[in-house]
């Protein structure tokens, strides 16, 4: 399907509320607060509005995907930047029709070319290695908190973009609020 992808604008914040609501009401392992999340970062220092995202179905707001500041300390304290994916939200009625597809593609599209050499996500093991990403551990990276290591995830947005980089994932204080 393919639908308008534009960045996230303020009058969108009820509609975009509205639609993570309904993406992650009958998923397992959410704890359906995703959309308190979003709200958070948006308000944080991590929010890149460039990077907020929502896909239009006939003037509809069927998706969003939002992409914020982390950053990856090392044990000599040495900070990495990085980004976080979290999280990518589709309607139910919209989904597997490519339009979480089209999102990531174009957050990626627009990261890289805002400078950004790499994405880190907790995600579904069968889904996200069709972009590219592979498990943080191949780099040497961990997640500040347990998590099965097929999920968590990391995608080198350009040659060489995560180069001498290991260490700890720090979110921004937003995410555990």
């Amino acid at each position: 399907m393919k639908v308008q992808i534009r960045k996230e604008r303020a009058t969108d914040y009820d509609q975009v509320e509205q639609v993570i609501e309904s993406a992650f009401r009958s998923v397992d392992y959410s704890d359906q607060t995703e959309h308190k999340l979003v709200n958070r970062l948006r308000n944080s220092s991590a929010f890149i509005p460039d990077l907020s995202l929502v896909a239009i179905s006939d003037d509809q707001i069927v998706g969003h995907i939002l992409v914020t500041r982390i950053h990856i300390e090392n044990e000599h304290h040495r900070v990495f930047p990085s980004l976080a994916l979290a999280p990518v939200s589709v309607l139910p009625a919209f989904q597997k029709q490519g339009i979480g597809r089209q999102l990531i593609e174009e957050a990626h599209r627009i990261a890289k070319r805002l400078g950004h050499g790499s994405i880190i996500l907790l995600g579904h093991a069968d889904y996200y290695p069709r972009f590219g990403y592979v498990p943080t551990s191949h780099y040497g990276i961990r997640l500040p908190f347990e998590a099965p290591e097929e999920n968590c995830m990391v995608l080198e947005l350009m040659e060489d973009g995560l180069a001498g980089v290991q260490g700890v994932v720090v979110y921004p204080s937003a995410f555990f609020e």
